[in-house]
């Protein structure tokens, strides 16, 4: 039996001119001093810059708590997370030093503590110091920044990435306690469950008696049990016929509760049973032997200061991802292994968990200390996260491959250490020993093999960023990859995020933090012949969102069009960790973008998507798709042109090609006119010019807006033909959401906005400018903020 006693109150925080500020634990530097006012908050206006100095201070925390001695043998202090460079001394006494974020340390301190009053001091080294420290003794390494962020065991975008701040924190960012035991305590337990039923339960044991133990197990009335004698001991337990766990779209997530007794101290996890695999040159993930195609989003650490992140908001961002259509969560090397609570809940809702382990877009040293602290780190989590479902791959590296083979590193490097022996003999090594039913991959992009071109389309992961650097987004059509495991176009946050996050009055597309290299003039040559060109703050807001998530949904309907093919897209990203403009989904306040939206139609179960001549029909579920698949050429008018009918039936999993007849093949008009395809409930519209050369007609509709519980009801019904018809509620009220977005009408046809809200809102403003926008809006009159023949 052991006891655990937290150590999270009565925190100071001091460095050379701060004294004695209180602090939260678990929590951070910056954390600490914006609570105590000594900060502007690192997220608003240009205080990431003012700021930056808290990177290159020393810290120390301090506490003291009383102490009773009790019946045990032992008693260590447990530190489940110390950011980064840090030495501990427990009543004067040195108690040990850490620098690794990444992992957990733990430190005997029995014989230091006495009965009364005890004093705790954690001292935090400069990260920065550290890791430039180790680099001018190791020799530089090439990289995508400018910062040292490869010489340290921390979290690499802390210090800065192309969508986050500079903000390179310290502090005690998971939970610290003594733990007392006697005897015996659980170490590690790591079980392994397959979807024939079979578990093994791996065990190591810290002891202090050379006694035998009792060592139990039970899952789901399978129960067994044996003597220790050692430190390790593996059972297996066999569950007939369980019920297997699948990714969302697939089946359902039973879990298990599965309990390791060592004497009187239990250990208790949830387990699933499933089986996944891995076809390495397809890149085709395979749960239960039935092959998935991935409909992914990347994961970045959701703030700055992981330990804002609760479980209630992980709650809200995977659900964001689930109600886009999402099975895949690609958790990102730049970031960090997630808490218990992300895997857990992933588990739950059938989200798959691609697992990068922290390397990106560096050469990484191979030299001690860091070969052991990557060791460490390894064998600690892939032991934590063995036992989840939702755990799909291992992968070595974000972008780590290709810089090496593409990115004139070479040269660079001198023939120094870059991290080849951690994704190709360390890390592979751990895995195949601590969890070999799990695919493991060297990294992404990756072809398969050292001496292949890692971002090869043909074989393996590639990322593109072509499109977006520097081309337009139909450059996706050009692509036939296997699996694309990054791609991404910007788009700035939600009205309300942006309006929070700057003071500026008012408002201009310079008051979003743009972090990438000329993002804004990429954001405005993105536009292409696309979109027109906007002319004020509030068009260059809609028009810049809009063309995000007409990229992205161009380059997913085109990929999902090639199944079985290519099997996977994994758009960057889901998430913001502070207010930006990004690549993001949903942005740093959690809104979410048009893009989101986009997101949502285009990873359906099923789709229509017209292209290069043809309507493909993607049925991504378990049932077949058949019916009358109606191709309908208007003009803008809304006035059918003509008119064709396909019998068609798409078996599950499948995609069918169906040539476009001539008669809705091509238009009289090009400017003129639009396609839509119906099968179903299943629509889609195609412009036979861009918008910018289409003859749309100075849109009008008729609104009706209705309050109901829970916020407002808006019917919109198009006198006109209305282009990516979009409601912006957050605009009047910052909580307010929309539930769909980004619609197309022609005359006559109606939609129905929900509007979820707590206020009181003007029922015209919800239909009027700018709230409601459209690509062919009428000409406002001066000022913004009326509308030249508006809505009747």
């Amino acid at each position: 039996m052991s006891s655990y006693r937290p150590l999270h109150d009565g925190w100071t925080l001091s460095s050379r001119d701060l004294d004695g500020v209180p602090a939260t634990v678990p929590g951070c530097v910056h954390t600490d001093l914006l609570a105590a006012g000594v900060i502007p908050d690192p997220y608003l206006d240009d205080n990431e810059h003012l700021l930056s100095w808290i990177g290159r201070e020393e810290w120390t925390y301090r506490t003291t708590f009383t102490w009773s001695p009790d019946e045990h043998e032992r008693t260590d202090l447990v530190c489940e997370g110390l950011d980064t460079v840090a030495a501990l001394t427990l009543n004067g006494v040195r108690v040990g030093s850490t620098a690794n974020q990444h992992r957990s340390y733990r430190f005997p301190v029995r014989h230091l503590l006495r009965e009364g009053v005890n004093e705790l001091v954690v001292h935090f080294g400069s990260a920065y110091a550290y890791a430039e420290e180790r680099r001018a003794a190791l020799g530089e390494r090439p990289g995508a920044y400018d910062e040292p962020y490869p010489f340290i065991r921390k979290t690499a975008c802390n210090f800065g990435w192309d969508w986050g701040p500079n903000v390179v924190t310290a502090g005690i960012w998971r939970p610290i306690g003594l733990e007392s035991w006697s005897r015996a305590r659980l170490a590690e337990v790591r079980p392994l469950a397959r979807a024939d039923g079979t578990v093994e339960v791996h065990v190591r044991v810290e002891r202090t008696t050379e006694e035998p133990l009792t060592l139990t197990a039970e899952v789901a009335g399978a129960r067994t049990e044996r003597r220790l004698d050692g430190r390790t001991a593996a059972l297996t337990l066999r569950v007939p016929e369980p019920e297997l766990w699948w990714p969302r779209g697939y089946g359902a997530q039973p879990l298990y509760d599965l309990s390791v007794r060592l004497d009187a101290e239990e250990w208790t996890g949830r387990i699933g049973f499933r089986d996944v695999e891995l076809e390495p040159e397809a890149f085709r993930l395979a749960v239960n032997g039935v092959p998935v195609f991935v409909r992914g989003v990347n994961w970045i650490p959701d703030d700055c200061f992981p330990a804002r992140v609760t479980r209630e908001r992980l709650t809200g961002r995977l659900g964001q991802a689930v109600d886009a259509g999402v099975n895949l969560v690609r958790v990102w090397g730049g970031g960090t292994y997630e808490s218990e609570d992300f895997y857990d809940l992933a588990d739950e809702l059938g989200l798959m968990v691609w697992q990068d382990f922290p390397f990106a877009c560096a050469a990484y040293p191979e030299e001690e200390p860091f070969r052991s602290e990557v060791e460490a780190e390894a064998r600690e989590h892939v032991a934590r996260l063995a036992r989840h479902p939702s755990l799909a791959l291992w992968c070595g590296n974000n972008e780590n491959l290709e810089g090496h083979a593409d990115w004139g590193w070479q040269e660079r490097l001198e023939h120094r250490s870059w991290g080849a022996g951690f994704y190709h003999d360390l890390l592979p090594s751990v895995v195949a020993e601590l969890d070999p039913a799990r695919p493991y991959w060297p990294g992404s992009p990756y072809s398969g093999a050292p001496g292949l071109p890692p971002n090869d389309p043909a074989r393996g992961t590639i990322h593109i960023w072509d499109v977006w650097n520097r081309e337009d987004y139909t450059r996706y059509a050009a692509y036939r990859p296997r699996f694309v495991a990054e791609f991404g176009f910007q788009g700035p946050p939600a009205y309300a995020t942006l309006r929070r996050a700057s003071s500026d009055e008012p408002l201009t597309p310079g008051s979003s933090h743009q972090k990438a290299i000329d993002g804004q003039d990429k954001l405005l040559r993105g536009l292409g012949e696309h979109l027109p060109r906007p002319e004020t703050f509030d068009d260059w807001h809609y028009l810049t969102q809009l063309n995000q998530a007409r990229a992205m949904a161009f380059g997913i309907e085109r990929f999902r069009s090639l199944m079985p093919y290519c099997m996977g897209t994994i758009v960057w990203q889901l998430n913001d960790c502070w207010p930006v403009t990004s690549w993001s989904a949903v942005d740093g306040d959690g809104r979410r973008k048009p893009l989101w939206y986009a997101l949502r139609r285009a990873y359906a179960d099923r789709l229509l998507t017209v292209h290069d001549g043809q309507v493909s029909l993607v049925n991504d579920s378990a049932e077949p798709w058949t019916g009358e698949l109606a191709l309908v050429r208007h003009g803008l008018a809304g006035e059918p042109l003509a008119k064709e009918v396909v019998s068609v039936h798409v078996a599950p999993r499948a995609v069918t090609r169906v040539e476009l007849p001539p008669a809705v093949a091509v238009p009289g008009d090009p400017a003129g006119e639009l396609l839509v395809a119906r099968l179903g409930e299943v629509r889609a519209v195609a412009c036979y010019a861009e918008d910018s050369a289409a003859g749309f007609p100075p849109a009008a509709w008729e609104a009706c807006t209705e309050r109901v519980e829970g916020g407002y009801r808006v019917t919109v019904t198009a006198v006109t033909v209305l282009r990516e018809l979009a409601l912006f509620p957050d605009r009047l009220d910052p909580d307010a959401e929309v539930d769909d977005q980004l619609v197309t009408l022609l005359p006559g046809e109606s939609a129905v906005f929900h509007v979820t809200t707590a206020r009181e809102l003007d029922p015209a403003a919800l239909t009027a400018f700018p709230v409601l926008r459209c690509v062919n809006e009428s000409p406002r009159v001066s000022g913004g903020s009326g509308r030249g023949g508006g809505p009747r």
